[in-house]
């Protein structure tokens, strides 16, 4: 697999919660440049990347971000208003409060609700891997597919660990036909990025690049 092909299915990612404009800037150029499949942003910066960069790049937000517990109704409006400002992908945070209660149904009707509020962008949703039983990740595997979100996400890369190859196996083994898989959290080198890829995973989230660039 070419350094190319696998920028293009990488979320470039910026979500420290001390990113300047200038640091933002930077990622956006960064993205254009090399051609990755977006950029991952706080979304505080999403109209201003879209009043900067306009249709050139893909940008994508969090909400719910990033613990998840956040109520439904304000999920809704985060993602509603993302939308209106520009963002084309939205990765929430299920509510992993509802996962350990066991309450699936809570967890599949709050993706549902945002899913509408995307209003036909793709929406990824991020289970939090590390801190979930395998069978709370199979359980959600099957929530994301029931509500019809496109993608199930790892990780935050905020939790006590990223993502993992035995993870992206499992969502691979467990979830719909129409749902793809996201890899994130601690995915840092070209190796580790082709080995999802391999094993299922169609974006991984990376803030660092400079693997698949250093040659270009």
């Amino acid at each position: 697999m070419t350094d190319k092909e696998i920028l293009s299915h990488v979320d470039y990612t910026l979500l420290k919660p001390t990113a300047t404009w200038e640091d933002i800037k930077k990622l956006c150029d960064g993205a254009v440049r090399y051609k990755t499949a977006s950029v991952c942003v706080p979304p505080c910066y999403v109209s201003r990347i879209k009043k900067e960069y306009g249709d050139s790049l893909n940008i994508c937000t969090v909400i719910g971000f990033p613990l998840g517990y956040s109520v439904t109704e304000s999920k809704v409006t985060e993602a509603k208003t993302a939308v209106k400002e520009g963002a084309s992908e939205i990765d929430m945070v299920v509510n992993v409060n509802f996962v350990k209660n066991g309450e699936f149904d809570l967890v599949t009707r709050e993706i549902e609700a945002i899913k509408k509020a995307c209003s036909g962008r793709i929406l990824k949703v991020i289970i939090e891997t590390c801190y979930l039983t395998d069978e709370e990740k199979i359980r959600l595997c099957q929530c994301v597919t029931d509500a019809k979100a496109d993608y199930i996400k790892t990780s935050t890369g905020f939790g006590t660990q990223g993502a993992t190859f035995e993870d992206v196996k499992l969502f691979a083994a467990n979830i719909g036909k129409d749902v793809k898989i996201k890899a994130a959290g601690g995915v840092r080198t070209k190796e580790a990025m082709e080995e999802y890829l391999k094993l299922g995973a169609d974006r991984i989230g990376a803030s660092n690049i400079d693997p698949l660039i250093l040659n270009q």
